[in-house]
């Protein structure tokens, strides 16, 4: 929302800009030295936010706070790991619901790590293809965002912000999005 609003008011400085920019030409005022470095200010701070949205992305921005259980936890064949869903409401009665598949690595004192983050459809499932490898389930009428995922290698980000992260880069050696 800071983002948005940061954005909102640089579109207003620019314009406000602009038509200073065009009053000094014209009316040979002097140029609106003041309106330029706040319109400046404004497209680095939306810069700024935009860098951090996309390069410094991290599953921790999850909001837990409404936190709802999904399918899980899975046990896989050799329960060495175990697979849990969880959903994340957002946006009100108007909103939509997130969905993310968390992986317990037993053998690695009980390390947890998310590998797939997409919006929730109606039919979630989580089944173990094989020891390193589950399936997951995201279907509905209009939309599937299923995959099979080695959930040692690969990890899955609806939006493609998880693989385009500098700080995700070591956490998977493929990353999908839609």
């Amino acid at each position: 929302m800071f983002g948005f609003l940061i954005s909102f008011i640089t579109v207003i400085l620019f314009l406000i800009l602009s038509v200073k920019i065009i009053i000094s030409l014209i009316k040979k005022k002097p140029f609106p030295k003041k309106i330029l470095l706040a319109t400046l200010i404004g497209i680095v701070l939306v810069s700024s936010i935009y860098i951090y949205e996309v390069y410094f992305f991290t599953f921790d921005n999850i909001d837990k706070e409404f936190i709802q259980n999904g399918p899980g936890p899975v046990l896989s064949p050799t329960e060495a790991y175990t697979a849990n869903a969880y959903y994340e409401p957002y946006g009100g009665a108007a909103g939509g619901v997130n969905m993310w598949v968390e992986i317990t690595k037993h053998h690695d004192n009980n390390n947890k790590k998310i590998i797939y983050y997409s919006d929730a459809n109606d039919n979630i499932l989580l089944d173990w293809v094989d020891e390193k490898t589950l399936f997951i389930t995201n279907a509905g009428p209009y939309k599937s965002n299923s995959i099979k995922l080695d959930v040692e290698q690969e990890i899955y980000h609806d939006r493609g912000l998880a693989c385009r992260s500098w700080f995700m880069k070591d956490e998977y050696e493929t990353c999908y999005e839609e």
